[in-house]
C-alpha cells in the first residue's frame, strides 16, 4: 500500500507476500499468520465508532490512542475513516540485559534524618513478571506488598477475567495473591494465582526498584523498600518470546488508570527498547509515553539500551558532489536484517546497494511504494517513504531477505549520491544486537545517538549504565544526543549502576546482572523516594513529572571524565538524590 496514514513498515508489510513476510524477521511483527489479522495502533480523534465497526477488536487507551486488532482485507477501509490519523504496526522489544545502592547515595536518604522508604507510592513494573512469593515483595507480616498484577500472557480460566476495559490476560487482587501465599505447597499456590517470571527478568528488576532484602537479612535490599508495587507482566505473542510495543502500550495505560484509582503518585519502570525508527520521539509510542507523563502524578523511568557497543549505527554529513559509502559486514548464517536509512526531507540523494559479490543494484527511486532487487542469493525489500505528520525526517527501509536460508555474507555496500543538500545529516540504524549474528555490523560504527527506543521520548527520564565499582562509564550503555526539531536534546537524563548489580532472582536468591535494565529501576526507586519526601511527607505537592527529573539532575554529580555536563554519555551525571531541602 502507498496510504501516508499508514506507517512506512506497515505499508511495505502489507506490500509484501506472506513468504516474505516469513523469511524478514520486522515485517510480520504484530500479524496473525493464521487469522490474516493485524495489531495495530492508532492515534486517533473524536470516537471509534467507525473503526469498532470494522475491527475485530479495540481497545480505547487514554489521549486518544487505541490498539486494535483487525482483518488485514479492512486496513484499507480502516485508512479511510476520517478521525483515524495515523497508523503503526507494533515493533518488537527486547530487555536491557551490590553496590549500586551505596553509591547512588540511597543509604543517606534512608538515616533517621529523611526516613524514605517510599511509603505512600506505587512503583510501577512493566517487564516479564514477578515471583509473587518472594519474601523481597512481601511484607514484615508476609503478606504481598503487590496492589495488583497484571499477565497479560494468559488466558482467563473459570472465575478469573482481564482488568475493566481490556481483553487480553487475568489479572489478580493483593487480596488473591494473599490467598495464594497461604497455600504450603507451590501446586497449589500456582492454581490460585497463575502467573510466572519465567526470565526472571522483571525479578530482577523489581528488587532493585523495590525489594526489601528480607532473603538476605536486608543485605541485598533494594531502593524504595516500603513501596507498593503495579506489576504487569507483558503479553509475549511473537513466536520467538519477545514482547511488543502494543502490550506495553496496553501496560502503562494500565498502571497510569490503577495509580489515579487508588490516588496515589506511581513511579514507573520500563527496562526495555528498540532500535526501529527516527529517534526523534516522533512515533506513536513515544508520543504516546510522552503524553502519559502528563497524567496524574506519575514519574515514567526508561533504560537507554544496551547498543552502544553493537556497530548497529553509523552516521555522517552528506556533501554536495560527494559520493558516501557506508560499509556494512554481514556475517555468515546471518538469516535475516533490515537497514533503516535517515534523513532530511530537504535533502535529495540517489541510493544503491552493492553485494559482496560486486553486483549492483539499479538506484532506488524516490517514489512512495514498494520496491524489490535481488542480488545473488539476497533479496532486497525496500520502501521509500515520506516524512509523517509528526516528524520532518525521511526514511528509506531496506530488508535483506535470503533467497533460501541465510542473506549473502561479506562487506555489503550502501552508496549515497547526493543531489541535492541542505541538511546534509543521515543516520542508519541496524535491527537490534539480540537479532545479530556477532561481527554483522558497519564497519565504521557511531556510538552516538544509540539510545533505544523509548528512552527517546521527551518527558522520561532516560538512564544510562556505570560501573558502580570503578565509576567508570559502561560502554555498552546507549547515548545521545537526539536531534529534535532542528536543534540538538542531551541524552540521557542521568546514569546509576548497571554492571554486576546484585538483585533478587527467581525461588528467592541473588545474583548480579548487567545492562541498563538494572540501572533504571535504581532511578525509579529513587523518584520514588523523591516523590515520598514531597509529596507524602508534604514538603512539596508538585513534586512529580518533570520536576521529578528536575531533582534528579540536579542532585546529579559528574562521573570521572565527564565534568562537563550534561553530556551525550552520562547526561547530567550519576544518580544522586540527597539534595533535599
Amino acid at each position: 500500500m502507498t496510504s501516508q496514514k499508514l506507517e512506512n513498515l506497515l505499508n511495505l508489510a502489507l506490500d509484501s507476500t506472506e513468504e516474505e513476510r516469513k523469511r524478514s524477521r520486522n515485517l510480520d511483527v504484530g500479524y496473525d499468520r493464521l487469522e490474516r489479522e493485524w495489531d495495530l495502533i492508532v492515534k486517533y480523534s473524536g470516537n471509534l465508532g467507525r473503526v469498532r465497526n470494522i475491527a475485530v477488536r479495540v481497545t480505547e487507551l487514554q489521549n486518544e490512542y487505541a490498539v486494535i486488532r483487525i482483518a488485514e482485507s479492512k486496513i484499507e477501509d480502516l485508512t479511510e475513516i476520517t478521525e483515524v490519523e495515523y497508523v503503526e504496526k507494533p515493533k518488537r522489544l527486547f530487555f536491557q540485559v551490590a553496590n549500586g545502592k551505596r553509591v547512588s547515595c540511597i543509604n543517606e536518604v534512608q538515616d533517621t534524618r529523611f526516613s524514605l522508604f517510599g511509603q505512600g507510592i506505587l512503583i510501577g513494573i512493566i517487564d516479564s513478571g514477578i515471583d509473587y512469593a518472594n519474601a523481597d515483595f512481601r511484607d514484615a507480616d508476609g503478606n504481598t506488598r503487590i496492589r495488583f498484577l497484571w499477565d497479560q500472557s494468559l488466558n482467563p480460566e473459570p472465575g478469573e477475567s482481564a482488568p475493566k476495559g481490556y481483553e487480553i490476560g487475568v489479572e489478580y487482587t493483593s487480596e488473591q495473591i494473599d490467598e495464594a501465599l497461604q497455600e504450603n505447597s507451590v501446586t497449589e499456590r500456582m492454581k490460585r494465582v497463575r502467573s510466572r517470571d519465567v526470565s526472571g527478568h522483571g525479578t530482577a528488576v523489581t528488587g532493585v526498584a523495590a525489594g526489601n532484602g528480607r532473603n538476605s537479612n536486608g543485605r541485598y535490599a533494594g531502593v524504595a523498600t516500603e513501596s507498593e508495587l503495579l506489576v504487569v507482566k507483558l503479553g509475549t505473542p511473537d513466536v520467538e518470546g519477545f514482547p511488543r510495543t502494543t502490550e506495553l502500550m496496553l501496560a502503562l495505560d494500565y498502571v497510569i488508570r490503577k495509580a489515579l484509582e487508588l490516588r496515589m503518585p506511581v513511579a514507573v519502570n520500563l527496562s526495555f527498547g528498540n532500535t526501529y525508527g527516527s529517534h526523534d520521539g516522533t512515533s506513536l509510542v513515544e508520543r504516546y509515553i510522552d503524553d502519559m507523563s502528563n497524567m496524574w502524578k506519575s514519574v515514567i523511568c526508561v533504560g537507554t539500551g544496551n547498543e552502544a557497543a553493537s556497530a548497529g549505527h553509523t552516521s555522517g554529513m552528506l556533501q554536495e558532489n560527494t559520493e558516501t559509502v557506508i560499509e556494512l559486514a554481514v556475517q555468515e548464517n546471518q538469516p535475516a536484517l533490515n537497514v533503516q536509512i535517515w534523513k532530511e526531507y530537504a535533502d535529495v540523494v540517489e541510493i544503491s546497494v552493492i553485494a559482496p559479490s560486486g553486483l549492483r543494484s539499479t538506484q532506488i527511486a524516490e517514489i512512495l511504494g514498494t520496491q524489490r532487487f535481488t542480488l545473488g542469493q539476497t533479496e532486497l525489500l525496500i520502501y521509500y517513504g515520506k516524512p509523517s505528520p509528526y516528524s520532518t525526517a525521511q526514511e528509506i527501509y531496506i530488508d535483506f531477505l535470503p533467497v533460501n536460508r541465510f542473506v549473502g555474507s561479506g562487506v555489503w555496500k550502501i552508496i549515497i549520491q547526493p543531489v541535492k543538500i541542505v541538511n546534509g545529516l543521515y543516520e542508519l540504524w541496524l535491527s537490534g544486537d539480540i537479532m545479530l549474528n556477532r561481527g554483522t555490523g558497519f564497519l565504521k560504527p557511531e556510538a552516538t545517538t544509540t539510545l533505544t527506543i523509548p528512552s527517546t521520548a521527551g518527558r522520561v527520564i532516560s538512564v544510562g549504565a556505570y560501573n558502580g565499582t570503578t565509576f567508570s562509564y559502561a560502554d555498552f550503555s546507549g547515548r545521545g544526543p537526539l536531534r529534535r526539531g532542528g536543534g540538538i536534546v542531551e541524552k540521557p537524563d542521568l546514569v546509576a549502576p548497571g554492571v554486576d548489580v546484585t538483585t533478587v532472582t527467581t525461588g528467592g536468591g541473588y545474583a548480579a546482572f548487567t545492562g541498563t535494565s538494572f540501572a533504571t529501576p535504581f532511578v525509579t526507586g529513587a523518584a520514588a523516594l523523591l516523590m515520598e519526601w514531597g509529596i507524602v511527607k508534604g514538603n512539596d505537592p508538585y513534586l512529580y513529572g518533570e520536576k521529578v527529573k528536575a531533582y534528579l539532575r540536579r542532585g546529579a554529580k559528574p562521573l570521572p571524565g565527564y565534568e562537563e555536563r550534561p553530556n551525550a554519555e552520562s547526561g547530567y551525571g550519576e544518580d544522586v538524590i540527597i539534595r533535599l531541602h
